[in-house]
């Protein structure tokens, strides 16, 4: 049984996770409009990972002898200045994320909780997976600026981009 603080936390990261699900979505959308395709790709594949984490959470907290409160997922921003802007933005929300799973690692330890410890583990080290994508890309549309030829090949490499296993 989790202590019913953590099943909180729990559901409120599952709900941070639906968030970025939806944020990757609108980043997706805003490709397609610029024609942007490989980005528009990334960023669906990156909104599936996102509703997987959610799901993870759900299971846990199932598993658990718990109970799952979905609430209301906040609209995500729907305007980006640029394909650098919506990726520094994502590098952020991963920011955001691994503060989340840091607090909920903690919390756990704190309360003895090594289930919980063994779950975020996975988290923990999937978030430096995570930060460094979204790092990585925001370095290469600095160095790329707005050259077309190099956004064109960026979109392309984007493009190639396959869902996780597992």
């Amino acid at each position: 049984m989790m202590d019913a603080e953590l099943e909180k936390a729990f559901n409120e990261q599952l709900g941070a996770e639906l968030y970025s699900s939806h944020l990757y979505l609108s980043m997706s959308a805003y490709c397609e409009s610029i024609g942007m395709p490989g980005a528009a790709h990334w960023f669906r594949v990156q909104a599936e990972e996102e509703r997987g984490h959610a799901l993870r959470f759900f299971g846990h907290i199932v598993d658990r002898g718990g109970r799952v409160l979905l609430g209301e997922v906040p609209a995500p921003p729907t305007a980006f200045s640029s394909l650098r802007d919506a990726f520094e933005r994502a590098l952020e929300q991963e920011r955001q994320v691994s503060r989340a799973i840091d607090r909920l690692v903690a919390m756990a330890a704190e309360r003895g909780d090594y289930a919980a410890q063994a779950f975020l583990q996975w988290f923990v080290t999937e978030q430096v997976e995570e930060e460094k994508q979204a790092a990585d890309m925001v370095a290469a549309l600095r160095a790329i600026g707005e050259d077309p030829t190099g956004l064109f090949m960026l979109d392309r490499e984007l493009a190639a981009r396959r869902p996780e296993e597992g």
